[in-house]
């Protein structure tokens, strides 16, 4: 059965015939996209059906439609679509031709396979009990609309039954969430696009039920899906495939997705990251009277106290500051950094690391010595002169072997996007800290 019908308009400036047209479509396409799109190979295999062409002078012009009926995928049919489209002779005469549209034969075939069933059911006399179910799907409207809820305090797009079911699928967006109401999944609930964290609503949901996450399959997927894994149990990932979006998706895709997630400890494994840490508390104390003028240019961060083995966890204070370079100065004690002041550009910075997978190094008085990615961080570490850098901030793990390799370079203070899960205890006076312990 035939899949799409390409619908195509030519207007060819001379009086021509519908084999001059034919002979030029071929001829002027012939290994343009290499051999798998040589139109007279494909009508060989039966991936595209006999052209058809309607035309009629105007004056000395020829003007007229092609169709081209494609046994393609989708993808395949857009790009032979679109190679038509450079066709721009045909004999001795200019021409253009513009693709008006690429009907799903398909879709009109269930159309029809609809509106017959539904004129069959007037002429049914008796129903049995096992077909109501699918009485039901014959009558209900093809373009009825998911039904899609707001749901807990943040407001969600979400399904119908997500809040009954045993098992959730967390989705970026509200379009995602209709996308797979249409194929009977209704216990999704979108995150809300790409943020920094996710809503407490779908914190608390997932709460003893089983947790899938589908994400798109493009950098902005992997962005969300880094973010998610990050701040909560997750236990499979799914995603679209390279280069689509959920909300792009047909059932069958929807369902190969689905059946090819993956367990999210494996995920993680596979894009470097340590389990999730639980979010941790900034406490932002109220600046003293007559300071709110000079709150914009700098931040005064109080390092976490130094803690058990066990628990290398970091609480982290900010309160804003005047800006005055000359004040960028660390007070220290035989334990490490005790209070630093950190400019506002050193937190601008910050936060646009996040996702890049870049580190940032800096001297005493917060210069930018290095910058660099992440996976060269040890090597570099190891390179560098002791005591020309005081802080590196990165988008990265905070590992033990990095806080080795800072102690012995003189580094004082490590912030990175988490802490690894064998990090044991803190060596020498090196401190460390994650970007939510301080923005």
């Amino acid at each position: 059965m035939l899949k799409y019908l390409i619908r195509a308009s030519f207007e060819v400036d001379g009086r021509v015939e519908k084999h001059d047209i034919i002979g030029a479509v071929f001829g002027q396409t012939e290994g343009l996209l290499g051999s798998e799109f040589n139109l007279e190979e494909l009508q060989n295999k039966d991936k595209i059906g006999r052209v058809h062409i309607d035309l009629k002078y105007q004056g000395t012009k020829t003007v007229g439609e092609i169709q081209i009926p494609s046994n393609l995928d989708r993808v395949e049919t857009v790009l032979l679509a679109a190679m038509i489209e450079t066709v721009d002779k045909v004999g001795p005469y200019t021409a253009r031709i513009t693709v008006e549209s690429i009907e799903d034969l398909r879709a009109e075939k269930l159309k029809w396979i609809v509106q017959r069933a539904r004129e069959l059911l007037q002429t049914v006399k008796e129903q049995e009990p096992d077909i109501k179910e699918i009485i039901r799907e014959v009558t209900q409207r093809i373009e009825a609309q998911p039904k899609v809820i707001e749901y807990g305090e943040d407001k969600l797009p979400a399904g119908p039954d997500v809040e009954k079911s045993d098992t959730i699928i967390i989705v970026e967006g509200r379009a995602d969430v209709i996308n797979l109401g249409r194929y009977g999944y209704t216990n999704t609930i979108a995150i809300g696009g790409a943020k920094e964290r996710v809503p407490k609503t779908i914190i608390d949901l997932a709460k003893g039920k089983k947790v899938i996450l589908f994400v798109d399959g493009d950098r902005g997927g992997e962005m969300i899906m880094r973010t998610v894994l990050s701040q909560m149990h997750v236990d499979y990932v799914a995603r679209a495939p390279k280069g689509m979006e959920v909300e792009q998706l047909t059932g069958k895709e929807v369902a190969r997705a689905l059946a090819q997630m993956v367990p999210a400890e494996e995920m993680m494994k596979q894009l470097g990251m340590a389990p999730a840490q639980p979010a941790q508390q900034v406490q932002q104390p109220q600046p003293p009277a007559g300071a709110a003028a000079q709150q914009e240019q700098q931040a005064v961060v109080q390092p976490p106290a130094a803690q058990p083995p066990q628990q290398p966890q970091a609480e982290a204070q900010a309160v804003a500051q005047e800006a005055q370079p000359q004040q960028a100065e660390v007070a220290q004690q035989q334990a490490g950094v005790t209070s630093l002041i950190m400019p506002k550009q050193v937190l601008d910075n910050m936060k646009e690391l996040k996702g890049t997978l870049e580190a940032v190094a800096y001297d005493r008085s917060w210069n930018e010595v290095a910058r660099l990615k992440v996976k060269d961080l040890f090597n570099w570490m190891q390179q560098i002169e002791p005591g020309k850098v005081y802080a590196v901030v990165f988008d990265g793990i905070i590992t033990q072997r990095l806080i080795d390799a800072a102690s012995e370079k003189g580094v004082a203070l490590l912030i990175g996007a988490r802490i690894g899960s064998k990090v044991s205890s803190r060596k020498g006076d090196v401190v460390f800290m994650t970007f939510s312990d301080i923005v």
